[in-house]
């Protein structure tokens, strides 16, 4: 999965990140900042997804696309889509551009939505990936685990780096008996949760 990443894939990642690290320098107001996840999180992404059950992939804040890709590529792999909402106008746009210059709609099914309005009607989830904004992880929490196939993965990010804010949401999933789940150290702190059941 790695090693054939397409070059137009690959392109528009760099693109992206040197966007982001601009964004991160040049005082970019918050909620304008691509605020994209690190590369090796991008990759811890693409093997979770990628070996993962049977059923949806989705992704709760697409931003301009840069985890997408990662996700696309696992769900080429899989032969799978991956559903991605974001609700933002500016970042639609940047994410749809994304998509096109690195050929990936074909896995791609971007939403214009906030993911609370939808993920009640989606059903079958065997990985979603949550970088949204993070007063909304509880409620996204809630409605995502009920909705995921037994071994299904739920990742959430920025465990570390939003430590204090993220505690209360951290401390709910960890004691959740539905799943088991740890805090891995990679990137700026995934939690990894993963349904019970067979």
């Amino acid at each position: 999965m790695f090693h054939d990443i397409p070059a137009a894939v690959e392109q528009r990642m760099r693109w992206l990140g040197e966007r982001d690290r601009r964004d991160r320098a040049d005082g970019t107001p918050h909620l304008e900042r691509l605020r994209q996840i690190p590369p090796e999180t991008g990759q811890f992404l693409a093997l979770l997804a990628a070996s993962a059950p049977r059923g949806r992939v989705v992704e709760v804040g697409t931003s301009a696309g840069y985890s997408t890709l990662w996700l696309a590529l696992a769900c080429r792999a899989r032969g799978d889509r991956v559903r991605t909402f974001e609700v933002l106008p500016e970042k639609l746009d940047l994410a749809r551009e994304t998509f096109r210059l690195a050929g990936v709609d074909e896995w791609v099914e971007l939403r214009g939505a906030d993911a609370r309005a939808e993920l009640a009607d989606l059903s079958d989830i065997a990985f979603c990936f949550l970088d949204a904004e993070k007063d909304a992880y509880g409620d996204l929490y809630e409605l995502a685990v009920p909705r995921l196939v037994p071994g299904g993965l739920l990742v959430a990010d920025n465990l570390l780096s939003h430590a204090a804010a993220l505690a209360p949401f951290r401390d709910r999933a960890l004691a959740d008996a539905r799943v088991d789940a740890l805090v891995v150290p990679l990137g700026k702190g995934e939690l990894v949760c993963r349904k019970c059941g067979a």
